[in-house]
């Protein structure tokens, strides 16, 4: 009984390992800035890019959004309109659906495109461990957290991490360009040009 065990405990272990990992799969419930609740998924088939924040933050939390709208405007324009950006709360507690929606209003995010989320505890672990982002809760209730920003494909497969800060990151761009090229060669292909 215990080789048998073993043995399913083994080959469950390789089909983990050998299974395409797309952040999509994590089972968690995020609320956006207007209340609604959404799966992880929210975004699939386009690119995104995630990040974890508290609203309260006062430093790198608000240079991540720098970042983030930097990078979004550095994209080319084609490569621009597919992007999505998704920023998860890592402070349940404070980042309610009110607050959150109070800050993308006061950053100017727009909410068709940036989506601010909450989700429970127990979700902002997961998340985490999935996105390589470490973080501990203060004594004055604030965060130590890294500080990455993740380009997902259109699956919610990681493309590339980013801890470049304040601009920018030429190899996130380039990854980005590499990962919509397909697209836009389908679409120059489904639209057939006027002569």
């Amino acid at each position: 009984m215990k080789r048998l065990l073993f043995a399913l405990l083994l080959l469950a272990t390789v089909v983990r390992a050998d299974t395409a990992g797309s952040i999509y799969q994590v089972a968690a419930a995020l609320a956006d800035q207007s209340g609604v609740l959404r799966r992880m998924d929210v975004y699939q088939g386009h690119p995104v890019l995630v990040t974890m924040f508290y609203g309260s933050c006062p430093m790198a939390c608000p240079l991540l959004i720098d970042t983030l709208r930097a990078t979004e405007r550095a994209a080319p324009a084609s490569e621009r309109s597919q992007l999505r950006l998704l920023l998860i709360s890592i402070d349940p507690e404070r980042d309610t659906v009110a607050n959150l929606k109070a800050l993308g209003e006061s950053r100017k995010l727009d909410p068709t495109r940036w989506t601010l989320a909450r989700t429970d505890a127990a979700s902002v672990r997961k998340i985490a461990a999935v996105l390589g982002i470490q973080y501990r809760k203060l004594p004055d209730g604030g965060y130590n957290h890294s500080s990455i920003v993740t380009l997902l494909d259109a699956n919610g497969e990681i493309q590339y991490q980013s801890s470049v800060l304040g601009k920018a990151d030429p190899e996130l761009l380039t990854a980005l360009d590499r990962i919509t090229q397909p697209a836009r060669a389908q679409r120059q292909v489904a639209e057939p040009s006027v002569r």
